[in-house]
């Protein structure tokens, strides 16, 4: 079980903060600030760059504490929060991402909130410091600050 805590942990948090790298630089082939600025302006978003540095930096400091199993409830609650603003943004093309729906952040919050509900695995930060075994409970409040952290920015910063 710890192996495949491990890889799906790395896997996952890597990608996500891969993908936050690629928001605020040209690192990855992203288009830089610019870019991630253009994107939220795109997608009907306030706050141009603050939008974009929030989300990119959340991206990866979420995805790499994943990844490393550090503080795994925060770490979810992080992902499941900017990824819930991906899905409203994809909401209206419906759920497959062949028409640019919300499939795959979809997946990505389950598996946040997979690896909140079960921890990281003893092979990690969090296991190294005898927190592997997070009480069932910090599930509920990951999720209502992550999905409900990501709601209230839809809602706070999107014009449409």
């Amino acid at each position: 079980m710890n192996t495949g805590l491990l890889l799906l942990r790395l896997v996952t948090g890597l990608l996500i903060a891969g993908h936050g790298v690629q928001k605020v630089s040209h690192h990855l082939g992203g288009g830089g600030l610019a870019g991630g600025t253009a994107e939220f302006r795109g997608d009907g978003f306030r706050g141009g760059m603050l939008t974009a540095l929030a989300a990119g930096g959340t991206q990866i400091g979420a995805g790499l504490m994943l990844a490393a199993g550090l503080l795994t409830p925060l770490a979810g609650a992080g992902v499941m929060g900017v990824m819930t603003v991906a899905l409203t943004v994809k909401w209206p093309h419906g759920l497959w991402v062949q028409h640019d729906g919300y499939e795959f952040p979809f997946v990505l919050i389950t598996i946040a909130a997979a690896l909140t509900a079960t921890g990281p695995g003893r092979w990690s930060v969090d296991g190294a410091l005898g927190l592997a075994d997070w009480p069932l409970w910090c599930l509920a409040p990951a999720l209502v600050a992550g999905v409900g952290g990501g709601l209230a920015t839809r809602f706070a910063l999107h014009r449409k």
